[in-house]
């Protein structure tokens, strides 16, 4: 069930309604039901992979907490015999012992992960390793959500592994932490320590923050029906006739998709925390303004946040401070010096973003994707030194106004470049689309592209609207001020209600766009 859907509409109408007029001790209950029957509309056999993931992430995550108690109580038990006995343990066997017990307890976490991902792989990743072998074979029919809800479960088990937040007893609560509809369709990645502190929560009706919720769900409806749906017209037309589109209709494909994509993301997350605003739930925030940043870095922590955090807390950290990276890194230290010492740091930063690719989908663009953006992180901090002699030398560039522009400028074309191997979907084919921007190619001809004028006047009317909310959202979401007046409230909820009716993409015969991220 897709959100921009009356059929969504309605579900959350009605879920929406009851959830304030039952007790409130069973509002949580009501969340899981909810979730379940929206998740039943994606297929039986999607709840049956999603039950498999919560019931083992659960199981696993108690069988750990509970031997970590039991060998914790042992070792206590132990020493004091030991002490008695006049011969206590040295700080070695007790360094010993916790590491046997710390075995036996990631026995089980990987184990867990194992299974998991290893369902991931499957559905994800079988079709394209076969094809690598030339075997032909179409792949497993997607199952919704899988790589939100599966990051978001190993998350969780790890953090029980690591002792961060404690295993959550009942089966159902967890159920619901698993299966949470608002962010199963393109997240965001939540961490249960930040989601259950409300999820579980008794809400009472509170007009500020129904208002706040609701005013955030029409704001990411107009971004995709207004503007994402619109720019998916002409984005489809230029992308299926390459050979025809070529040159400057490249550069116009670069920036429209990066207008789509963003206006597509951030309204599904917008529908997504603006549901659970108004059932009283506190959901992450996934971006905060990226096409303000002033390098590669710089925008991926403003870009998919929860997704960035997550690879960066359970995938970079363990892998810098594993002990393998760990001698390899002593290794190419004593035989490359200075050089040597930077290898594993090149080495675990494009594992990253592998895996960052793999994780977009099973494809050698996103893989191309994934590694172009680890390459342009790298290069750029090499480069720094560089960067501070040039500033060294004219003081006066780095803090003018101008020279901000062109960074920002300069990030934003440079990460919708990298992204237009999203688009294509073929790595060869993408080189020499870019290469005909500077070799020559058709002129672009806006008339042939699905939209009449008023329709460009539109978007890039939308276009201008979200770079305008962004600069009026710096301090304070514009919402929040909203709210404080029920008034403009109501009329800005109105007249973004009246411009989706009037302008959205939508209607009798039009199958409106899936969300990009639901691919993912």
């Amino acid at each position: 069930m897709s959100f921009a859907t009356a059929g969504f509409v309605a579900f959350f109408a009605a879920l929406f309604l009851l959830y304030y007029a039952i007790p409130k001790k069973h509002q949580w209950k009501l969340l899981l039901a909810g979730s379940l029957v929206f998740y039943w509309f994606a297929g039986w056999r999607c709840l049956v992979f999603i039950g498999v993931t919560a019931l083992s992430t659960w199981f696993a995550a108690r069988k750990i907490e509970t031997l970590a108690a039991s060998q914790t109580e042992a070792l206590k038990a132990e020493e004091a015999r030991r002490k008695e006995a006049g011969d206590p343990l040295t700080k070695e066997e007790r360094k010993a012992r916790k590491a046997a017990a710390k075995k036996v307890r990631w026995r089980w976490a990987l184990g867990c992960m194992l299974l998991n991902f290893g369902i991931l792989a499957v559905m994800k990743y079988t079709g394209f390793l076969l094809s690598i072998v030339g075997v032909s074979f179409r792949g497993f029919a997607a199952v919704m959500g899988i790589s939100f809800y599966t990051f978001q479960s190993m998350g969780y088990l790890i953090d029980v592994y690591w002792g961060k937040v404690p295993a959550e007893r009942n089966f159902a609560r967890f159920a619901l932490f698993v299966t949470f509809f608002p962010q199963l369709i393109q997240g965001p990645i939540s961490r249960y320590g930040d989601l259950a502190k409300s999820l579980y929560a008794e809400h009472g009706w509170n007009n500020r923050t129904i208002g706040r919720g609701a005013l955030r769900v029409i704001w990411g409806f107009a971004k995709k029906l207004i503007i994402a749906d619109r720019l998916a017209i002409p984005l489809k037309i230029l992308t299926q006739k390459p050979d025809l589109y070529t040159g400057w209709n490249v550069a116009l494909v670069i920036v429209l998709y990066a207008a789509e994509l963003y206006a597509d993301f951030t309204g599904g997350i917008d529908i997504t925390i603006g549901c659970a605003n108004m059932l009283g739930i506190d959901v992450a925030e996934n971006f905060n303004r990226p096409f303000f940043s002033k390098n590669t870095a710089e925008y991926w922590r403003r870009w998919h946040i929860t997704m960035g955090t997550w690879f960066r807390d359970y995938v970079f950290y363990p892998l810098s401070t594993a002990k393998g990276m760990l001698r390899l890194h002593k290794a190419c230290s004593a035989k490359f010096g200075g050089f040597g010492k930077k290898i594993t740091v090149y080495l675990t930063t494009l594992l990253l973003w592998f895996v960052t690719g793999v994780w977009h989908g099973a494809a050698w663009n996103f893989i191309v994707w994934g590694l172009l953006n680890g390459i342009v992180i790298l290069v750029s901090q090499e480069l720094e030194p560089l960067y501070a002699r040039f500033h060294g030398r004219f003081p006066r560039l780095k803090p003018s106004k101008a020279y901000g522009i062109f960074e920002i400028v300069r990030t934003f074309l440079l990460m919708s470049l990298i992204r237009v191997f999203d688009v294509y979907r073929d790595v060869p084919l993408t080189f020499r689309q870019i290469g005909t921007i500077v070799t020559g190619g058709t002129a672009v001809r806006f008339g042939e592209l699905g939209l009449s004028s008023a329709d460009w006047i539109i978007a890039g009317i939308g276009i201008a609207a979200l770079y305008a909310a962004s600069f009026l959202n710096v301090r304070e979401p514009a919402r929040d001020r909203l709210v404080r007046r029920p008034f403009l409230a109501w009329a800005g909820a109105t007249a973004l209600i009246v411009l989706i009716i009037v302008f959205g993409i939508y209607g009798i015969g039009y199958d409106s766009t899936a969300f990009i991220y639901n691919q993912f």
